[in-house]
């Protein structure tokens, strides 16, 4: 069974900082890009940054959020976090925790977690 468990959304200040964790299991974790989506109602989920798997996984940031989220990885715990900075409120959403199978068996699989909301308001 497959599951991504998202962790530290939550309500912070314009200007605040927080971090998302997103813990993988019934995965082979190595095997996927780990990514970090959002979505605001009534809009597209659009991509907030992944980072790829195997020997020389690369991450990426949207360019609207580079200098202000970083994605990192820790394939011995199977783990993916989000670090926010200078938050707006336009970061305001749900983050989903993705997983897409890129090496092996995986190939062609993805996984989403249920959501986190992240709200930025004063």
């Amino acid at each position: 069974q497959v599951q991504l468990v998202e962790s530290g959304g939550g309500k912070v200040l314009p200007g605040g900082s927080l971090r998302l964790s997103c813990a993988a299991s019934g995965i082979t974790f190595r095997l996927y890009t780990m990514g970090w989506y959002r979505q605001v109602p009534g809009l597209q989920r659009e991509l907030v940054a992944d980072f790829s798997g195997g020997a020389n996984g690369k991450s990426n940031v949207a360019y609207s959020l580079k200098g202000r989220f970083t994605i990192s990885r820790r394939d011995a715990e199977n783990t993916v976090s989000l670090e926010m900075n200078d938050l707006k409120p336009e970061d305001t959403a749900v983050y989903y925790c993705n997983a897409r199978g890129e090496f092996g068996n995986a190939y062609g699989q993805e996984w989403w977690g249920q959501g986190t909301q992240v709200t930025v308001s004063s």
